[in-house]
């Protein structure tokens, strides 16, 4: 992947809960696409490109969790080792940091949060950083394929930004078996690159 200063590389939720195998929304393979993840932030601080890290950054009790009516294991919780950056991630300064789900939002997309009871749907201000950063090219990655990934890539193309996915840089939780193929028609379907 090619990286300059009109491209933003998306770090999609790449914390304890997910990619750590005892992490209590584990994502298989999660730990294994990070040296992958790790090379594209070299490449792409290398090139001057924009970097963005997304986190989950639940409170203890919402709507988003099984035990408060979602579909979800307790995950994230801000200020607990379970939201923290995986220890392996290469996290760089001087980047854009978006914390999702802070107050009880389903927080799939790096651009979006959604009421889990309304779905009303409010922007996070990411793209308009990109868009004020004169970002034309968006490359994603992270976990997990199926849902924060996809819907970061889905909304960044209607943002207006060409979209691109890196396989090599996901996995899919599957919560229900061939979740990671169909997010991968989508996108496709939907005008992404999928690489």
């Amino acid at each position: 992947m090619d990286y300059d200063a009109l491209t933003a590389l998306i770090v999609v939720d790449v914390q304890n809960d997910f990619a750590s195998p005892s992490g209590s929304l584990s994502v298989p393979g999660g730990e294994s696409v990070i040296p992958f993840i790790n090379d594209q932030v070299r490449a792409a601080a290398d090139g001057g490109a924009q970097i963005v890290y997304t986190q989950d950054w639940h409170p203890a009790s919402t709507p988003h969790f099984e035990n408060d009516g979602g579909i979800w294991p307790v995950h994230c919780v801000g200020d607990t080792p379970g939201a923290e950056f995986h220890p392996d991630l290469d996290v760089v300064d001087d980047t854009i940091r978006i914390k999702k789900g802070v107050g009880g939002e389903d927080g799939y997309s790096a651009f979006n949060i959604r009421d889990p009871e309304s779905g009303v749907e409010s922007a996070t201000g990411l793209a308009d950083q990109l868009r004020e950063l004169r970002v034309h090219k968006v490359v994603v990655l992270g976990l997990a394929l199926d849902y924060c990934v996809k819907e970061t890539a889905l909304d960044a193309m209607t943002a207006g930004f060409e979209t691109v996915v890196l396989a090599d840089g996901t996995s899919a939780v599957n919560l229900s078996p061939g979740d990671g193929s169909r997010a991968v028609a989508n996108l496709v379907a939907a005008g992404a690159s999928v690489e």
